[in-house]
């Protein structure tokens, strides 16, 4: 019976995880972009000597990042359209290749380590180009400007050739490996990475609870990473917050680490999602 309530919360995480993707992908699509576009004005004006102004842009920058410092990536995990798009890309291939009987081709594990570094680099290139004010110029090659036309049926893409192609790159780095954009080439992602995040809503893991040997929960990482031990203040900036780890946890250990929502990962993920849907709503996004 235990083994059964197990497996009816995990599809609860995955049904709940879900839904919440998927409304945030039909209804707020833009909140990445206009995150993304405060970066770019703030370096845009530092370069050209003007005065840095709270934008609407500007301020949903800060906003998010200030709820990422609170509660983790859950926007990238829970909220992103690009990262949304990566999940059902990947769960779409993994499934045909189940169907089909084949093994899915994964990206080596050295290669991902030396790609993760991409997503600093991209961010460097860009503020390069933002604070020199040449970024106007790579109009039609960004492949996030694609997803959005595409996204809003605009289909009107001439000059977008390149950006275009990177798209229908990334989405095949999105089959062989999960979160592909997130990990290796999303420049939001490298910001959010670098941010204190407080220890106080992730989840950790009780070691001393842990089977010998096992690994599970780093073997269902997305970004392959160690979950922090119990009363740890350390916290991965590469953590999505997807829950995978919690999920796959054969002893049950990865809880959060707040009692009141200890054990209660569901309510509170769905507490998380309300609260940046009301910021969503504040910011007028």
């Amino acid at each position: 019976m235990k083994q059964l309530d197990k497996k009816g919360l995990k599809k609860l995480h995955k049904w709940i995880r879900a839904i919440i993707q998927l409304l945030y992908f039909l209804f707020l699509p833009s909140a990445y972009t206009a995150a993304f576009a405060g970066v770019k004005y703030i370096f845009t004006q530092i370069g050209s000597g003007a005065r840095v102004e709270l934008t609407s842009f500007v301020t949903v920058l800060i906003a998010l990042c200030v709820y990422t410092v609170v509660f983790g990536r859950f926007f990238c995990g829970f909220a992103c359209a690009f990262g949304s798009l990566g999940d059902a890309v990947h769960a779409l291939y993994v499934w045909i290749c189940k169907k089909l009987k084949k093994k899915p081709i994964k990206l080596n594990q050295k290669l991902t380590g030396v790609l993760s570094c991409m997503k600093y680099v991209l961010l460097a290139v860009i503020v390069i180009l933002c604070f020199a004010g040449v970024f106007g110029k790579t109009q039609g090659t960004s492949p996030w400007e694609v997803f959005s036309m595409l996204h809003a049926r605009n289909f009107k893409l001439a000059g977008y050739g390149i950006g275009i192609l990177l798209l229908v790159l990334i989405i095949i780095g999105m089959c062989l490996q999960e979160r592909f954009f997130c990990r290796f080439l999303c420049p939001m992602g490298a910001i959010f990475s670098i941010l204190p995040v407080l220890p106080v809503f992730s989840l950790h893991r009780d070691r001393e609870q842990c089977l010998k040997g096992c690994s599970a929960c780093t073997r269902m990482c997305p970004s392959d990473i160690e979950l922090p031990a119990k009363g740890s203040w350390e916290v991965s900036g590469d953590c999505f917050q997807c829950q995978k780890c919690m999920d796959t946890c054969p002893k049950g250990n990865v809880k959060t680490s707040v009692g009141i929502f200890k054990g209660n990962e569901v309510l509170f993920t769905i507490i998380r999602a309300v609260i940046l849907l009301l910021l969503f709503l504040w910011l007028g996004i």
